[in-house]
């Protein structure tokens, strides 16, 4: 089956940008290299196409019900504006996907998904709302999206774009006029630094990033270092740190699973995994030489596998070799002595936590 293209796609084509296969769309990894186009968002300010995300809206007299039995985190009596981050789970307590939802106004949510999982969460989705009075709509092929990151973007967004955004505080979004258009723009991101993310037509989406580029105040960024940006303030990629296998109690972000809440789907699952303790976690790993820990690779104590690694890099922020890794929890506790196994060398390091770069977001 041939890969889905966004609409900035013959931009990064003309930009030069590497393109490669990511979540069932053709999309730019990196333009100039990964390093320079990750220093930019940590210092500056650089933008992304993040057009190949999901969007579901839902509204309805059950909206608000139906999103809290789909979603771990509890939307009860959200105010307009507020975002909130959150996973649906199967009963099992395993993710079918993480996700934001927005609530947007009376008896109105956008949900925002992972491009890997579009398909199979609105399918999700529709299946389990059979017994809610909502409507569900797939708007995917409707939006647009950009994110525009990094400690400068604030400034660039009013006055390059003239997008009133400095009042917003972070995990907030607002609807406004532009050219005629209804936009989103919200205060979220996925680098660790302050940013926005602004979701329009197509036309929109392409006008903002030739004005943003035009200004050659921002840098323009692939998926490459939107890996190595998001691993390095810990949050999870779908596939890696969270999965149908993985908790959301086991990745650490029971923080956004409010098993108070009446009921949603999975919480049994959680709550008897909370009950009875956990029997592994994601962890930070530092190693102690230079190597590059990767997906899949063993985590090792006294020569025996006692867990994997999920994601991993020499970081560009801190120039450390850090990974996350899914491990045993009896070797879970901080400065634990462990090693990964690099083809065929060992390479010893330590459990730390599994933030290495502190994140810089605007509260």
């Amino acid at each position: 089956m041939e890969n889905k293209r966004t609409c900035l796609y013959d931009k990064h084509v003309a930009l030069g940008a590497l393109i490669s296969p990511f979540g069932g769309f053709d999309m730019p990894i990196q333009y100039s290299n990964i390093v320079e186009e990750h220093n930019a968002v940590r210092h500056a300010c650089g933008i992304f196409d993040v057009s190949h995300m999901g969007e579901v809206l839902i509204t309805g007299p059950e909206s608000e019900k139906f999103v809290n039995y789909i979603f771990t985190n509890d939307i009860t009596n959200a105010p307009d504006g507020k975002i909130y981050y959150g996973m649906m789970c199967h009963p099992t307590g395993g993710v079918v996907d993480d996700l934001l939802v927005y609530k947007m106004g009376d008896k109105r949510y956008f949900l925002v998904i992972n491009a890997s999982n579009i398909d199979k969460d609105v399918a999700w989705i529709m299946e389990h709302s059979q017994d809610f009075d909502v409507k569900i709509e797939h708007q995917s092929e409707l939006y647009g999206e950009v994110a525009v990151q990094g400690p400068k973007t604030e400034e660039i967004i009013e006055r390059v774009l003239g997008i009133p955004c400095s009042e917003m505080v972070f995990y907030t979004c607002k609807e406004l006029q532009y050219n005629g258009e209804t936009i989103i723009i919200s205060r979220t991101g996925y680098t660790g630094e302050d940013g926005f993310e602004l979701y329009g037509s197509h036309a929109f989406t392409n006008e903002v990033w030739d004005k943003l580029l035009a200004s050659g105040e921002v840098t323009p960024c692939g998926l490459g270092c939107r890996d190595t940006l998001r691993f390095e303030v810990g949050l999870p990629l779908y596939g890696d740190e969270l999965s149908d296998e993985i908790t959301p109690l086991e990745a650490g972000l029971g923080i956004f699973v409010k098993l108070e809440k009446d009921n949603f789907i999975g919480k049994e699952a959680l709550a008897a995994q909370k009950a009875e303790g956990l029997k592994r976690k994601i962890v930070g790993i530092e190693l102690y030489d230079k190597a590059i820990p990767r997906h899949g690779y063993d985590v090792e104590v006294n020569g025996e596998v006692v867990g994997t690694v999920t994601t991993g890099y020499n970081s560009i922020s801190t120039g450390k070799s850090v990974c996350m890794a899914l491990v045993n929890i009896e070797h879970s506790k901080l400065d634990t002595e462990v090693a990964v196994r690099i083809r065929k060398k060992v390479f010893a390091g330590k459990v730390t936590k599994k933030r290495f770069y502190d994140k810089n977001y605007k509260k």
